[in-house]
């Protein structure tokens, strides 16, 4: 039981000790952007890094400063728990954006130097020879000019509505004998055409590849588009619009209806961001502002290219793959390997399973779906869906499911941000085969992740569950860190069976086994484990905890680490993202150590150990320390039985407290260091790739790898 008095805040622990959650998430974009100069990482995925953290941004002022901003028109002047109104976030985040985005550029510069000397070139018309140039005006009078419509700004002509993210070119132009009749307009830059457009090979100059880009082919040409008129300036400019959904759940006779129309909404949201092509004064600048109804806080001014996330289709460009990663392919899974049984079903009847992705293949989950599809002994299948792929295989096995005339049943997530048409997409594939979906609740998201499987045996009815950290996504599943694990446990199943009821009815929430739920009481849960390690550490048993998730943001949940950091007991937290907690400050947090992983792979999975006065616990979660994941979410918990499993995800955690490569240890300030050694060099994900190299033939397998689940040197 929670001591209600002991959760209470000190009075010492005011905004001092907390950081603003956007300014923490700009350093978490930082700590990426630095993968673009680590000399470790090749030169196409030091391109892929700076495209990244081009489209992170996107969203964050899509959804983030789009909130911050509607609360300041909205007058709102409530600070956070670093002491700060919406206004002054705002003024912030600017200021941190700028110094970012500069960064970024010069990080570009630098990265497509390094292109042009391996033979990618990207040039200018200018630069072009004649042959070239001759070429590129049949192209653009074949291509470009057909595709592209002007569009004049005047009395007649209001300002025309721009799509979000799209490149569009400013014009300052004035009729031919008319010079102080000054005009404007507008020339989208077409998205539907190749953004780079390539030299065919017998014009180009040297071995390799040579490409111009489209907004400067359109300047060029631009007065083929305004006959009678002379071009005084023109410049390139992308509009981030608001695209946060204002969803009416209350309201909603249908929730599904609902999220559709917000879908047509977003597409007309509000300005929020305008990327400017940097260079000498012009009046286009002040114009644009104007018309967006924009401030200066709102423009960048760019001394490059607009819109990084365009060199993705650069860093998966066919060749070169001596500029990119080694490639790596998923091994099978360690535990399947090594467990008894014929069929999967077999095996976890057997053992419970476990799987840890990327490493591992995520095939193995697909096989679980796929093989229940077919079995006849399969009665029922039922699952959350979150994110899925628009070719995902396990919608295709559950759709097939439905066909044979198993009862299936899919909670897909509609309002699952930036996918929602994708889920509904998907939504009507399975309800057409015949499954039950619902699509999401009022008020809450359902995040967690979680199948139930019911089979008839010959003992009996027997339930599979599979609960992870990640989402039922193939295509991530191969860019994502997660785990997961299957069981045939029978208050596992129980549990199972209830929660689905409890999503798909009106049943009040059971007593449960095995499962903690959000928002039920996973934040309950969550705190009575801290404060047991409070206890054992007053009685001076073992009271150690070492937490991984993407974000530490919870105000009650920080309070009662930095009265279990004052209690004695030692912290490590893995956070890959936002961390407003701020840790080593004398008196409060110096017991907690707080570490950031950025690699290849997106660390997702969610992970929490407790000494437990040396009977060690472990969970796995689909939820992070967040208020919305925590009190607006449905999330999963759950323990790891297995003591094999237990130790491995310990030793898994243990290889990431001593990553020596990737890691960013933040500082009492809420800055980061990262940690690169020369001698007895780690880097965990590296490691982890390898030890699932190594186990993938199981005859290589000593007896100590069969019998343990990592071979490194045993852990106290």
């Amino acid at each position: 039981m929670i001591d209600s008095a002991r959760t209470q805040e000190m009075p010492e622990l005011d905004h001092r000790y907390f950081l603003n959650r956007e300014l923490s998430w700009l350093s978490f974009n930082e700590r990426v952007l630095e993968e673009a100069v680590d000399p470790n990482n090749p030169l196409l995925e030091k391109l892929k890094f700076i495209a990244i953290t081009g489209s992170n941004l996107d969203e964050f002022f899509m959804i983030r400063v789009a909130g911050l901003m509607h609360q300041r028109a909205g007058g709102i002047e409530r600070r956070d728990n670093a002491n700060m109104t919406p206004a002054e976030q705002l003024t912030a985040i600017s200021y941190k954006c700028k110094q970012h985005v500069a960064r970024q550029y010069r990080y570009l510069h630098d990265v497509l130097a390094g292109l042009y000397e391996e033979g990618l070139r990207l040039y200018t018309p200018e630069e072009l020879t004649p042959d070239q140039v001759y070429w590129l005006d049949e192209y653009f009078d074949r291509t470009i000019y057909p595709v592209v419509t002007p569009l004049a700004v005047d009395a007649s002509h209001p300002f025309p509505f721009l799509m979000s993210r799209t490149l569009n070119l400013a014009v300052l132009l004035h009729p031919n004998g008319h010079p102080n009749d000054v005009r404007t307009a507008i020339l989208p830059v077409p998205s539907v055409l190749p953004r780079l457009i390539e030299i065919p090979g017998e014009y180009q100059t040297a071995s390799g590849r040579e490409f111009v880009w489209l907004e400067d082919v359109l300047r060029k040409r631009a007065g083929a588009f305004f006959q009678g008129h002379t071009i005084m300036d023109t410049r390139v400019f992308r509009i981030t619009r608001d695209a946060d959904l204002d969803i009416d759940e209350e309201g909603a006779e249908d929730l599904l209806d609902e999220v559709e129309k917000s879908l047509k909404r977003r597409r007309r949201g509000a300005a929020v961001r305008m990327e400017f092509e940097a260079g000498k004064a012009t009046p286009l600048r002040e114009f644009l502002r104007d018309e967006l109804s924009l401030t200066e806080e709102d423009i960048y001014d760019i001394d490059g290219k607009l819109d990084v996330t365009q060199f993705f289709s650069l860093a998966g460009i066919a060749g070169f793959d001596h500029l990119r990663y080694v490639p790596v392919r998923p091994r099978r899974s360690y535990s399947v390997l090594t467990t008894k049984g014929e069929d999967l079903f077999a095996k976890i009847r057997n053992h419970d399973l476990f799987i840890h992705v990327p490493y591992e293949s995520f095939a193995t989950v697909e096989q679980f779906i796929s093989d229940a599809a077919k079995d006849p002994h399969v009665l029922a299948i039922k699952q959350t869906l979150y994110r899925v792929s628009s070719d995902s295989k396990i919608v295709h096995a559950l759709a097939t499911a439905a066909e044979n005339g198993k009862q299936v049943t899919v909670l897909m997530e509609v309002k699952a941000r930036f996918d929602e048409e994708n889920n509904i997409l998907m939504g009507r594939r399975l309800e057409q085969a015949g499954a039950h979906v619902i699509y999401g609740l009022k008020g809450v998201k359902t995040h967690s992740k979680c199948t139930l499987v019911i089979r008839r045996e010959p003992d009996g009815i027997r339930r599979y569950v599979h609960v992870g950290t990640g989402n039922y996504n193939g295509k991530t599943a191969k860019l994502y860190t997660d785990c997961g694990i299957f069981t045939a446990s029978d208050l596992f199943g129980i549990d199972a069976g209830n929660f689905f009821n409890l999503l798909s009815g009106y049943s009040d929430p059971p007593q449960w086994h095995k499962f903690i739920v959000a928002p039920m009481d996973l934040r309950r849960r969550s705190l009575e484990l801290i404060e047991r390690e409070i206890d054992f550490a007053k009685k001076g048993e073992p009271a150690r905890m070492i937490v991984k998730m993407n974000s530490l943001l919870d105000r009650e949940i920080i309070l009662k680490l930095y009265e279990a950091s004052r209690a004695g007991v030692q912290i490590d937290c893995i956070v890959r993202g936002i961390c407003v907690l701020k840790p080593g400050i004398k008196g409060v947090s110096e017991n907690i150590r707080v570490r950031s992983l950025v690699g290849r792979f997106l660390e997702h999975s969610r992970v929490f150990w407790f000494a437990n006065g040396g009977r060690p616990e472990v969970y796995i979660s689909s939820a992070d320390w967040m208020p919305r994941n925590l009190n607006d979410r449905v999330e999963l918990m759950v323990p790891i039985e297995s003591e094999t499993h237990r130790q491995r995800l310990r030793e898994l955690l243990q290889m990431q407290l001593d990553d020596n490569q990737k890691a960013h240890v933040m500082q009492p300030d809420g800055s980061y260091v990262k940690t690169i050694a020369a001698e007895n060099p780690l880097a965990a994900q590296q490691k982890f790739q390898q030890i699932a190299e190594e186990r993938d033939v199981p005859e290589n397998l000593t007896l100590r790898q069969r019998l343990e689940p990592f071979y490194a040197d045993e852990l106290q």
